[in-house]
């Protein structure tokens, strides 16, 4: 849509992965006993279902078991679905969804006032992978997404959900892509 009419500009155009990081970061402080304020999890890929990947193996200090990294990626994937079955299907997570929207627009804000080194991951248009657009670290400035920037080393276990993930992301972007060209 923006394309066709002449105004895409891929620095200007961010998809809010913040959501997804709020989830992993809150996951992980009652996982590993601290405050979630004080934990920052990247997130790859995509904001829909398999397609969310946290990097739970960066996180520094962290400690896992398999069982529960596996329950970690699995609710953070599915964060939303969990709230909405709380809320016997009358509602969705619109609290964490705000909470998620200020803090993305907070750092774009403070980037666009000129302040330096603010990176938050976002879903942008990306040449990190094979997928046209992922959600990855970027470091936004004035005028935007200035740096898509890479993601780090993979475990073997986030390698796995990295390579499960990547065809259903293309099939959803491929979706989006028909769906804007109607």
């Amino acid at each position: 849509v923006l394309k066709k009419a002449g105004v895409y500009n891929p620095a200007k155009l961010c998809g809010v992965t913040t959501l997804d990081v709020c989830r992993a970061n809150t996951f992980v402080g009652a996982s590993q006993g601290w405050d979630p304020k004080d934990v920052d999890v990247t997130v790859i890929g995509g904001h829909a279902g398999i397609t969310i990947l946290p990097l739970f193996s960066q996180v520094a200090g962290a400690n896992f078991s398999d069982e529960e990294l596996e329950a970690l990626t699995v609710r953070t994937q599915f964060g939303g679905d969990e709230v909405v079955q709380a809320k016997a299907g009358a509602g969705s997570a619109t609290l964490s969804m705000a909470y998620a929207g200020f803090l993305f627009t907070e750092k774009v804000l403070m980037a666009l006032r000129g302040e330096e080194g603010i990176v938050q991951c976002a879903y942008v248009e990306s040449s990190l992978t094979d997928a046209p657009f992922f959600a990855s670290p970027c470091r936004f400035g004035k005028n935007g997404v200035e740096e898509v920037l890479g993601f780090g080393e993979l475990s073997p276990y986030e390698k796995a959900w990295f390579d499960k993930m990547m065809p259903d992301l293309q099939k959803q972007i491929q979706k989006g892509v028909d769906f804007a060209n109607k």
